[in-house]
């Protein structure tokens, strides 16, 4: 994977001067690669406009292809599973196999986070389990002392995608293994947005030491 689609995916649309900066290298240097990118069909350029008067901010993004280049697990298969069980066995059958994956994913995730004692902490090692099954997820700590779990990338997008209850199944996971904290999920690939994200709040005094920036 070419680590400018990667940058991209993780941080969403940004200018060639920026992409340099990330990617530790020269402004030019970035846009040499992001033009053999866009020939290849795999980046594009886009004009926005800014909160100055003048020339608009020109920023690079990633084309459907470039997105279907990251792991979507076994899209076709897994979407076609959820319609044949659905449809020989009735919608009591599909919820109840994914309670049976929400319960493993619940304990899997406790074990693991077992050690982990504050809610910083417990955060970034459920961000590490994510990233671990495709999601590239990453996390950090709001101003207001909430924490952002964000979710780059949906490699069950598919399958979601035609069965919300798997959406809502993980949101009941990460509820469980974090305990006190409110979790509401601002923003939702399947819904047209570009990533997952989760709003933690915990108690304040749960919270404690900060995360990254």
């Amino acid at each position: 994977m070419h680590p400018l689609l990667s940058l991209l995916k993780h941080q969403g649309a940004r200018s060639t001067t920026e992409l340099g900066r990330l990617l530790g290298t020269s402004a030019e240097n970035a846009r040499r690669q992001l033009n053999r990118l866009a020939a290849d069909g795999l980046v594009a350029l886009e004009a926005r406009a800014t909160s100055h008067p003048g020339r608009p901010r020109h920023i690079w993004s990633l084309t459907p292809l470039a997105h279907a280049r990251f792991p979507d697990t076994h899209a076709d298969f897994s979407m076609r599973m959820v319609h044949a069980i659905r449809q020989t066995f009735g919608e009591n059958a599909l919820s109840r196999l994914i309670a049976l994956r929400e319960a493993e994913d619940r304990q899997r995730y406790t074990n693991a986070l077992a050690e982990a004692t504050t809610p910083a902490v417990r955060i970034g090692r459920l961000a590490e389990l994510r990233s671990q099954e495709g999601y590239m997820a990453d996390w950090h700590r709001n101003r207001d002392g909430s924490f952002d779990l964000i979710e780059n990338h949906c490699p069950i997008c598919a399958a979601a995608g035609s069965c919300v209850d798997i959406c809502a199944a993980e949101l009941g996971v990460f509820q469980s293994v974090l305990g006190a904290a409110t979790i509401r999920r601002t923003e939702h690939i399947i819904c047209g947005d570009r990533r997952c994200v989760y709003r933690i709040t915990v108690p304040e005094d749960r919270a404690g030491t900060a995360g990254p920036a």
